[in-house]
């Protein structure tokens, strides 16, 4: 299967850089697989598209602040540096060291010994450990004054906003950039079909009847990665940590004994619902586990019934994720139709509804 199959023409206009004034005032695009109709309306509006006995799964996962602006120790110089994954203690105790993997920027003069220093009062510090592929370094951090490094980065980070959104981060991004029922810190992307959920909007899913449920996946870099090979089975996804508690992977097994729709909220919720039903043989057991699947057209859905998402970009893993649930030709269709209708794409854009 050739990647090209995936790709589309997009405006840049309808590329959305800011979120709607208001959360939850998306537009939202419904698309029926069974008789390919689509439907116009509002995300307000999600109670009455779905079904009394719906199990609505979505992603808590919270985005950190993890782009750290600061200088090169001792010249000077600028430096910024993307978390990606923290991979242990170096230096246990007081101010203790930790071991990050993290983007940087100038790559070619960070390297390995190189010091670096985020922020004044309070201070991150750093060094360069080894150099990695695309970019990436091995690093080492610690916070000033024997500080915890998390609580460092949570107060001087800056919101980690999708290379598509060409501009800088702003004080409402560490509001809207975040899901309402966010709780369990890890990603540096947000999942996005979350976004247009509201507390009124929830309530009125449950007295709809619609019940709800919760797992984690952090989400990681490799999300925006780009499919660089030209078949799309060349192409490797990288893994995501996630954990399904017992309460939610009860409420996920009950919903399928009883043969309820399984609403997924985004991709991320997908490929971790998919990904522990492979290894459950179709169950989905408590665990903490990666999620590892790359879906493409030809993958067989064993949990999932229907799919809240966002627009993705063309030739991602994401549209192809999208296109092995609903159909290549028919999820294009929709994405021509959404462009004519001038939908808002990507993180901050308006959502899509596959039943």
């Amino acid at each position: 299967m050739d990647v090209s199959d995936f790709d589309f023409d997009l405006p840049s206009d309808l590329i959305a850089q800011m979120p709607r004034a208001e959360r939850g005032s998306s537009r939202l695009l419904v698309l029926d697989r069974r008789t390919d109709a689509i439907t116009h309306t509002s995300f307000h509006e999600l109670p009455g598209m779905l079904q009394r006995g719906d199990l609505l799964v979505a992603n808590n996962t919270r985005v950190f602040p993890a782009r750290l602006i600061g200088r090169r120790v001792p010249s000077g110089g600028a430096v910024e540096c993307l978390l990606l994954h923290r991979l242990g203690v170096l230096r246990p105790g007081s101010g203790q060291a930790e071991s990050w993997e993290a983007l940087v920027h100038p790559g070619q003069k960070l390297r390995p010994g190189a010091r670096v220093q985020f922020g004044t009062l309070p201070a991150v510090h750093g060094e360069v450990l080894e150099r990695r592929f695309y970019g990436r370094r091995l690093m080492s951090l610690w916070a000033e004054d024997g500080r915890d490094l998390m609580e460092v980065i949570e107060e001087i980070g800056h919101v980690p906003l999708p290379p598509y959104i060409r501009r800088l981060d702003a004080p409402p991004d560490r509001d809207r950039y975040q899901t309402i029922y966010a709780r369990a810190t890890g990603s540096v992307a947000a999942p996005t079909a979350g976004l247009h959920f509201t507390g009124p909007l929830l309530e009125a899913l449950r007295i709809a009847g619609v019940e709800r449920t919760e797992l984690t996946l952090h989400v990681g870099y490799g999300t925006f990665k780009p499919v660089r090979s030209e078949r799309v089975e060349d192409h490797i996804v990288d893994p995501e940590p996630y954990v399904i508690d017992v309460d939610a992977a009860g409420a996920i097994n009950r919903a399928l004994d009883e043969r309820r729709r399984i609403v997924g909220v985004g991709t991320t919720t997908t490929r971790a619902l998919e990904s522990a039903a492979a290894r459950g043989a179709g169950r989905v057991t408590s665990s903490a586990s990666v999620a590892d699947l790359f879906i493409y057209p030809g993958f067989n859905f064993r949990v999932i019934g229907a799919l809240l998402t966002n627009f993705h970009l063309p030739r991602s893993s994401l549209l192809m994720l999208v296109s092995a649930f609903a159909g290549r030709e028919r999820v294009l269709n929709a994405y021509r139709e959404a462009i004519d209708r001038k939908y808002r794409f990507y993180s901050y854009g308006d959502a899509m509804l596959i039943v």
